[in-house]
């Protein structure tokens, strides 16, 4: 999703409202959860943002979103963040985030989704961190046994 930052979105440093970049990231999240699964797609939990850049009045904003893993019926969607200068034209990389979304039946019910494949080197890492994450989410929550998240386990042993 490509737009421009207009006046009314930013804040008194005439920069991207946080929230405003948040919701962007959302739709553009949603979008590619449901092309991928077919179904309504529900937010589930915004895992990880990064304001690594502010994002100034007038700047043309690119928001990409693509699928690092399916889960059975859950998504995670990593979102990169770029922007235009609007003078050069030069794209830098300004913010990252990480979504889960949930695919639901038309009752409301969380249904399964497709895996996916990765292809490139960035997907294949993202796909792999992709566990992690949900691993130390699950052990965070309660839901998983520290000594069953067998890929966090990994990281810290030889």
């Amino acid at each position: 999703m490509t737009d421009l930052v207009l006046p009314s979105e930013t804040n008194p440093l005439n920069n991207l409202f946080g929230g405003e970049l948040l919701a962007r990231m959302d739709r553009a999240a949603s979008i590619t959860a449901r092309r991928h699964s077919r179904r309504i797609c529900v937010t589930a939990s915004v895992n990880h943002v990064a304001f690594n850049r502010s994002v100034p009045l007038g700047s043309v904003v690119t928001v990409e979103a693509s699928i690092s893993r399916t889960f059975r019926t859950s998504m995670e969607i990593f979102i990169d963040v770029w922007m235009e200068d609007r003078f050069s034209g030069e794209r830098t990389k300004a913010n990252e985030a990480i979504y889960t979304f949930v695919a639901v039946d038309d009752t409301g019910l969380p249904t399964e989704v497709p895996p996916i494949e990765p292809e490139t080197e960035l997907e294949q890492q993202r796909f792999e961190a992709a566990l992690r994450r949900k691993q130390l989410s699950l052990v965070l929550a309660g839901k998983m046994k520290p000594q069953e998240a067998t890929e966090l386990k990994a990281l810290f042993m030889d």
